[in-house]
């Protein structure tokens, strides 16, 4: 008989009671290999090098047992982490504050660039103990004093060989020291290049370096496909691939709160058991909602990116990027949800025409090219539909009471003298009056848009550029630019020079990068 080997607990690890029971309520089930070997290395306040490829749970590697040492009652930073990019900032930073919420006083704050200082500055002014930044912005604020890392015990380098193709190495290497002397350096990196084992020769004391071997990517399971979608027919287009698909269990990406509630109103709207996932969800609430999707009471979640985090669901064999996002690993993240213990899955990426350059940037993250999805037509949709009905009537054969309801239409129809064909259809058509097999007019096809193929050089056929831009053309301000160095993370850099005569109007772009000065809606 084969005796199972007991699986790794968080507890096992040596973290705090409370801090498990906030691991487990966030749905995270047993800790992952980084998470194993490093957790008890720095609960020990050993430095440490961790290496380890993109999404096996390196923040929490370094946060969980961080958070162990933090003392509420301080009123300085004591744990400062260093990311490449200001949606890392943002992501780390929230998971630090979701792990530490038995905490009570803790604060975490996230600065970069691209964002007014000014509210940061009073942030500061609380004292939070953990910040999780930039360099470039980091610098700033300790240029203006308005940081001090006097008082930190622990510094992370998220990202180290990231942060290091983006020029931030000077930048770091002037951060580190402006902290103490004695603290816990973490250096964190998927590849180990010569500058970053420089670092950590220079500024780290007889660290360990933890490595979890190259893992084949769940991503290689995952069937991957782009839609280019006009922003009029994207609900359309998200509904027709519902139905259309063999779908099980589906998560659906989206990128604010609000999107999460109004997009699984309009698909409960049109028949399909859905449920938003989203911060604002209570721990019981999100809870009940994710064993709905697991028991096959509920077959579609639409979350955001952070309220999906620690999902995981043996159903989910479906995730559609119904929001792109700005990176490739959030990307990768994403469609994680899926194809996971060798099963297979299916993932969907809308993408907006303005958005052809964040597409690109996620092929180049993940190494190959995300091919065009072709959008059912409306004869797929007819055959689909025939096809569910023709099931269920099979189904329904089965029926023990069929003969009750045999004598009902052997009675109709002798006194009507009806053809049974004809009355079977008409069965037919009212148990399916919502959804016709036949699908009419007003289910027009979706509008295909020009894919625009590029040449090698990142130029289109008809010779403009799109390589190296942000989707749509949008200069690459400091609200756009998704990944790379935020404009504004360096000290000392301005607004760019306006390029047109003073009395034409500057094209604005608001945060979702859309053009005129007008906030979509979210």
């Amino acid at each position: 008989m084969k005796t199972e080997i007991p699986q790794t607990t968080f507890a096992d690890l040596g973290l705090q009671p409370e801090l498990c029971e906030i691991i487990k309520s966030l749905g995270y089930e047993v800790p992952t290999p980084i998470q194993v070997k490093s957790i008890p290395l720095l609960l020990a306040g050993r430095d440490m090098i961790g290496q380890a490829q993109t999404g096996t749970g390196k923040t929490a590697a370094f946060a969980l047992p961080l958070i162990s040492t933090i003392k509420p009652g301080l009123s300085t930073p004591q744990v400062l982490v260093l990311t490449p990019t200001r949606e890392l900032a943002i992501q780390v930073a929230e998971a630090f504050k979701s792990y530490a919420k038995h905490i009570k006083g803790f604060q975490v704050l996230p600065i970069y660039g691209g964002q007014s200082i000014m509210p940061q500055l009073k942030q500061l002014a609380r004292k939070p103990q953990v910040i999780v930044g930039t360099p470039g912005r980091v610098m700033d604020h300790l240029r203006r004093k308005s940081l001090s890392l006097a008082g930190v015990s622990a510094v992370i380098l998220d990202e180290a060989d990231e942060m290091l193709s983006m020029g931030f190495l000077e930048d770091i290497q002037w951060i580190i020291e402006h902290a103490p002397t004695e603290k816990q350096t973490v250096l964190f990196s998927a590849t180990m290049p010569k500058a970053i084992k420089t670092v950590a020769e220079r500024y780290l004391r007889n660290p360990e370096h933890v490595v979890i071997a190259q893992v084949t990517s769940s991503a290689s399971l995952i069937n991957q496909s782009h839609w280019l979608v006009s922003g009029l027919h994207k609900l359309d287009a998200l509904t027709r691939i519902l139905e259309v698909s063999d779908t099980d269990g589906t998560l659906i990406f989206v990128r604010t709160k609000t999107a999460t509630v109004e997009l699984a109103e309009k698909l409960e709207a049109r028949g399909y058991a859905a449920a938003a996932l989203s911060g604002d969800l209570s721990q019981d609430a999100r809870e009940r909602t994710v064993a709905k999707l697991k028991n096959g009471s509920l077959d579609i979640l639409v979350a955001t990116d952070v309220a999906a985090r620690g999902l995981d669901v043996e159903r989910l064999n479906h995730v559609i990027n119904y929001d792109i996002p700005f990176d490739g690993e959030t990307y990768t993240h994403r469609i994680g949800r899926t194809g996971r213990a060798g099963r297979s899955g299916t993932a969907v990426l809308f993408v907006s025409p303005r958005e052809r350059g964040l597409l690109r940037s996620i092929e180049r993250t993940i190494g190959k090219p995300i091919p065009p999805f072709k959008l059912p037509t409306r004869e797929d949709l007819a055959t689909r539909r025939a096809s569910k009905l023709l099931a269920k009537i099979e189904a329904a054969l089965e029926d023990p009471q069929l003969s009750k309801y045999a004598q009902v239409i052997e009675k109709f129809i002798s006194e009507t003298g009806r053809d049974p064909l004809t009355i079977a259809s008409a069965l037919c058509s009212l148990v399916h009056k919502e959804s016709p097999v036949l699908v009419d007019e007003k289910h027009q096809d979706i509008p295909v848009l020009d894919e625009a193929p590029r040449r090698d050089d990142g130029r289109r056929r008809d010779g403009r550029r799109t390589e190296g831009r942000p989707a749509g053309g949008a200069p690459r301000d400091r609200e756009w630019a998704p990944r790379g160095r935020q404009p504004g993370d360096r000290p000392g850099r301005g607004a760019p020079a306006s390029r047109g005569p003073a009395s034409r109007p500057a094209r604005t772009w608001d945060k979702g990068g859309a053009p005129g000065g007008k906030k979509r809606a979210p």
